[in-house]
C-alpha cells in the first residue's frame, strides 16, 4: 500500500490575520456598565435622544397637530361657506333650491346673527343717503313712487326657515303659506324706520309681492299689526301670474305703474328678482338674504 506522507505529518496553525482586531473592552462592576470605547458611547447617547425626539413628536402628533388640522378643515369649511354666501349676494350663485348641507349651520347663524343686523342697516344708510343727497325732484303730483317687497324686507320669514332647517329642507309652499296665514312675520326695524321716513317725504308705496293673492287679508292684517301704515298699493300675484316667473310678473307690475304715469326712484327688496327687467328703478337697494332663491 502506497504511503500517504501527509499521514504522519503535523499540522500547523495557519499565521495570524495582519489586520488587528480590537474588540471593546467591558467591565462591570456592581454599580455600572461602561464601555472603554468613547465612540460608542456618543453613538448610544445619540440613539436615546434621536429615539425620545420621535416619542415627543408622536405625543405632539396626537395632542396638538390632530386639533390643528381639525380646525384647518373648519377654517376651510367656514371660507367655502361664507364664499358661497357672497357669490348668491352678487347673484352668480342662481337658482339654487336648497342651501348646501355642508353650509346650513353656517348660513343659519348668520341669519340670526348681528352681522346679518349690521348688513341690513347699512343697505339702509345707504337708501337714506341716496335721499339725502337730493336724488328726487319730487314734483308734487302723486307720481313719485317707491317700491318695497315684503318678505325679508317689511318682515322676516327668517323664523318659519329657523324651524325648517335654515333651508336646508326643499320648500312647503302649503306649510310656508299656512305659517304666513298667521301673521307671525315681526318687522324688520331698519327698513320700518326708512319706510315711514319714504312716506313722510311724500312718496308713494307700492308693495309688489310675490306671495299669492289668496294671502291678501293675512298679509295687510300682518303688515298693521307690526306697525307699517299708509302705503298706496299692495300688488300680489292674481291667479293669470302663478305660472310667469316672478321676475316677469314683477316687471309686469312696475310697466302698469309707470302706464299710470309714476316716476320709480327707488327700490328696496331682498332677491334680484325684485329689481330685474324693465322698467327698472333710478336706484335698488338689495338686502343680504343667502336662505332661498326667487325667480
Amino acid at each position: 500500500m502506497p504511503h500517504n506522507p501527509c499521514e504522519s505529518c503535523p499540522i500547523s496553525a495557519p499565521p495570524p490575520s495582519p489586520i488587528a482586531t480590537k474588540t471593546p473592552q467591558i467591565s462591570l462592576s456592581p454599580s455600572s456598565l461602561s464601555f472603554t470605547t468613547p465612540q460608542m458611547g456618543k453613538n448610544l447617547g445619540f440613539l436615546l435622544a434621536f429615539t425620545g425626539l420621535l416619542i415627543s413628536s408622536a405625543v405632539a402628533d396626537w395632542n396638538i397637530l390632530r386639533p390643528w388640522k381639525s380646525s384647518l378643515v373648519q377654517e376651510g369649511l367656514k371660507n367655502y361657506c361664507e364664499s358661497w354666501r357672497i357669490n348668491v349676494e352678487l347673484n352668480n350663485i342662481k337658482g339654487f333650491d336648497v342651501v348646501p348641507q355642508e353650509c346650513v349651520e353656517f348660513v343659519g347663524k348668520y341669519m340670526t346673527s348681528s352681522q346679518y343686523k349690521a348688513d341690513i342697516e347699512r343697505a339702509i344708510e345707504e337708501s337714506v343717503l341716496y335721499l339725502s343727497k337730493g336724488c328726487c325732484s319730487l314734483k308734487g303730483d302723486d307720481k313719485d313712487a317707491w317700491i318695497f317687497d315684503i318678505d325679508d324686507t317689511l318682515v322676516s320669514i327668517v323664523p318659519y326657515y329657523k324651524k325648517h332647517h335654515f333651508g336646508g329642507e326643499k320648500l312647503n309652499v302649503t306649510s310656508l303659506e299656512e305659517w304666513m296665514r298667521k301673521n307671525r312675520a315681526p318687522a324688520l326695524r331698519e327698513t320700518l324706520r326708512f319706510f315711514n321716513d319714504i312716506r313722510g317725504r311724500g312718496f308713494k308705496i307700492f308693495l309688489i309681492s310675490s306671495r299669492r293673492e289668496c294671502l291678501r287679508s293675512s298679509t295687510a292684517d300682518n303688515l298693521i299689526k307690526v306697525g307699517y301704515h299708509g302705503w298706496t298699493r299692495l300688488i300680489l300675484r292674481k291667479e293669470a301670474d302663478e305660472l310667469m316667473e316672478v321676475q316677469k310678473y314683477k316687471a309686469k307690475a312696475r310697466q302698469g305703474l309707470v302706464k299710470e304715469g309714476y316716476r320709480i326712484w327707488g327700490i328696496v327688496g331682498d332677491q334680484w328678482s325684485s329689481f330685474e327687467g324693465t322698467p327698472s328703478a333710478k336706484r335698488t337697494f338689495k338686502l343680504p338674504n343667502p336662505l332661498y332663491y326667487v325667480s
